[in-house]
């Protein structure tokens, strides 16, 4: 018997493993462009390269449109054909929850059921509606009417999807929504309703808890919904209330969880929620996202006179004095979240002013009047910059350092939803309806 293998077995060999490489990367990648798995994106940075339509309306370029029970800003989050959503569903008379502004007063014997809604991608049927649990009087809050009881963005890892509802509590379900561990363990007094998205940085799902008194950082162990750790935010802010979602910097391999609140912001072992650095400035009702970018961290100070702060995400303990890469302070966004890419920062602020600044320098490369009010954040995708108003106009953009508005879309229903992207097709919830766009016609 011959053990000797001739040289032609070892080419066929090498050949059937290049192929079978290729095939793995090719099924990776087909799954991971089947999945847009938290706020803004699988990587939370707002940035595709898919190439996803610029114009619709009403008429044009729409799949399916369906309406959802209840109300609820979060944004879709896609997995396997399945788009997922939170929502507030009344299940007794109380005052309505629809005003574009102002706040509203708990009403008695209210009470909602916070849910996960599950839809099909392909259809737009709405398969599952998953009670998690209910808010009633014993948990009241005053909310603004641009808030709801269900804003925070869901996330899906692996087979698991985790539902935060804020002050309210948190999940955890299976992508076929059978309930695997809730905590309502974490009640804090609200100021004007729910806030951020969570975070999850390998077991560790992270999410601020600033409400109206002693605003912390919190994280729970994935695995069983039990707090892995707490803790208090170090100032003493005059007005503590923000509504954050973190993003996890990456710097020289370590990752850190960076929180901005009211007056500072923590970077944070997301392991035993240590705070390796912190900067202070002076700002409330911080809401958008920070981003990094080409080693600088940016962010928004929030309420009332915000400012874009550029900072460098390094060094240990109070970094304010020594860390300011630059600062703007026009036109910066208060409640939506800027987007970076190939060197360059894109926002929209509340009134309608689009920026285009460097990351590396804080020179304003444009700034454009979109008009109308915006709260969602922008997206870019296929080498465009969606920019949506609460109006549900969304104006499109080109990349880049030359403003030049593409196409001007009005679905003509109220949003302060963020877009979500799957494939070719945007995914937009309005305060009725979610939508999906294709260029289908």
């Amino acid at each position: 018997m011959n053990l000797i293998a001739s040289p032609s077995y070892f080419s066929f060999i090498f050949l059937s493993l290049v192929c079978l490489s290729h095939q793995i990367l090719s099924l990776s990648a087909h799954a991971e462009e089947n999945r847009w798995t938290q706020f803004l994106g699988s990587d939370g940075r707002g940035v595709s390269e898919a190439v996803v339509p610029t114009r619709w309306s009403q008429e044009l370029n729409i799949d399916w449109r369906t309406e959802l029970p209840g109300r609820g800003w979060s944004s879709p989050v896609v997995s396997n054909e399945k788009v997922y959503l939170t929502a507030a569903i009344p299940l007794s008379s109380g005052p309505s929850d629809n005003q574009e502004d102002g706040e509203l007063e708990p009403g008695k014997n209210t009470e909602f059921e916070l849910s996960l809604l599950i839809v099909d991608l392909k259809t737009g049927d709405l398969l599952e509606r998953v009670q998690i649990m209910i808010q009633d009087d014993e948990r009241p809050s005053r909310m603004h009417g641009k808030n709801s009881r269900s804003t925070p963005t869901q996330i899906i890892r692996d087979d698991r999807i985790f539902v935060h509802f804020g002050y309210q509590g948190t999940a955890c379900l299976s992508l076929d929504g059978e309930i695997i561990w809730v905590n309502r363990e974490l009640y804090f007094p609200p100021t004007h309703g729910n806030g951020g998205s969570p975070v999850l940085v390998g077991d560790r799902l992270v999410f601020t808890c600033d409400g109206g008194e002693e605003p912390k950082v919190v994280a729970l162990n994935s695995r069983t919904g039990e707090v892995a750790w707490s803790g208090l935010r170090s100032v003493d802010a005059n007005t503590p209330f923000s509504f954050c979602s973190p993003a996890v910097s990456s710097v020289k391999d370590k990752r850190l969880v960076v929180a901005p609140g009211s007056d500072g912001v923590l970077a944070i072992n997301p392991k035993d929620g240590e705070v390796e650095w912190s900067f202070g400035y002076i700002g409330y009702s911080v809401v958008p996202k920070p981003v990094l970018v080409d080693g600088v961290l940016v962010l928004s100070t929030g309420f009332d006179q915000a400012r874009m702060l550029a900072i460098a995400p390094t060094g240990l303990g109070d970094v304010t004095e020594t860390n300011l890469v630059w600062e703007i302070d026009r036109n910066v966004p208060k409640t939506p979240s800027m987007i970076a890419d190939k060197g360059l920062i894109y926002s929209v602020s509340d009134d309608g002013i689009a920026l285009c600044v460097e990351a590396a320098t804080g020179e304003i490369v444009y700034r454009e009047r979109l008009g109308g009010s915006y709260s969602a954040s922008p997206i870019l995708a296929g080498g465009h910059l969606y920019f949506t108003s609460e109006s549900g106009k969304t104006t499109v953009v080109k990349q880049g350092e030359n403003f030049e508005v593409i196409a001007e879309n009005e679905l003509e229903e109220r949003t302060l939803s963020t877009m979500a992207i799957w494939r070719d097709t945007l995914l937009m919830r309005t305060d009725k309806a979610i939508y999906r766009i294709s260029n289908s016609n």
